[in-house]
Parts: structure tokens; C-alpha cells; sequence
């Protein structure tokens, strides 16, 4: 009997949780055409596998609005876990004025976004979550045109 209620216990493995991802800017790469490259890494913090599809983040810049960062991520991440994702972006004239003073000064940048995230549940329903970030970046030496 104790055995057969020991083996019954295990029978339910380990907890599923859905816990708030969260994104920040790993890397932003200034094009020749003046666009942007912009290397997002999205964690995974839930314990179990996560789709990650439609972002929307509007973006601010050196506290220049940027236009919003778009894309379809399309990446399923792991249990407590972090990927990136590449957005292509073509940013507002002010936020491209101010990195590119900051890249000539060789300075850093201050950025914020605050939107949203789509992300799958493995065996579930999709849902948004809401995302907020205030970070900084700064150029990486030897890469021009490059900050992280």
C-alpha cells in the first residue's frame, strides 16, 4: 500500500508554471542604408517550453522616439531559457540623429520599449503579455556602428 501511494505522488511530475517573459535589446547594429539591426533576446522564465510570435514594442531612443519594433519572432524557447530574435527596423529621423551623434562620441545610449509579446504555451492557448524594459546601450570596439 505505502508503495502503491509513493508511486502515485511521483505520478504528477513537476509543477507547469506560465511566468512573464522578458526581452531586452542584446545588440543594434546600424546598416549602410541607415536602417537598423536589432538583436532581441527573449527569456523564457515559465517551466515549460514557450512560442514566441508577434512583437510589438514601441521603441525610444536617447529619449527620441524610434518607431516601434515589429516582427514575428517565430521561435519556440525552452524551459527557463533565453534565445535572440533579428528585427529588422527603420527608426525615426530623431533617434537616428542621436545614435549617430552618440556612435560619433563614442558614447552610450539609454533606450526604453513598453508593448507586447506573443507567446504559446506548449499545449495551450496563445497570450500577450505585456513588456516595459529601460536599459542602455553602448559602442562595441572595433565594430562601428555597432552598440550593445
Amino acid at each position: 500500500m505505502a508503495m502503491c501511494l509513493l508511486l502515485a505522488s511521483c505520478a504528477g511530475g513537476p509543477p507547469r508554471r506560465v511566468s512573464e517573459p522578458a526581452a531586452g535589446i542584446q545588440q543594434l547594429s546600424v546598416r549602410a542604408n541607415g536602417s537598423w539591426s536589432v538583436d532581441l533576446r527573449i527569456e523564457n522564465f515559465s517551466s515549460i517550453p514557450m512560442r514566441f510570435d508577434a512583437i510589438s514594442l514601441p521603441l525610444t531612443l536617447a529619449g527620441q522616439p524610434a518607431g516601434t519594433l515589429q516582427g514575428n519572432a517565430g521561435i519556440s524557447i525552452g524551459p527557463e531559457s533565453a534565445d535572440v530574435v533579428t528585427l529588422a527596423h527603420i527608426p525615426g529621423s530623431d533617434a537616428k540623429i542621436a545614435l549617430a551623434d552618440a556612435l560619433a562620441d563614442n558614447r552610450g545610449v539609454s533606450y526604453s520599449f513598453e508593448g507586447t509579446i506573443q507567446a504559446t504555451p506548449e499545449d495551450g492557448k496563445p497570450r500577450s503579455f505585456e513588456l516595459k524594459r529601460n536599459s542602455s546601450l553602448n559602442p562595441v570596439p572595433g565594430l562601428p556602428g555597432v552598440l550593445r
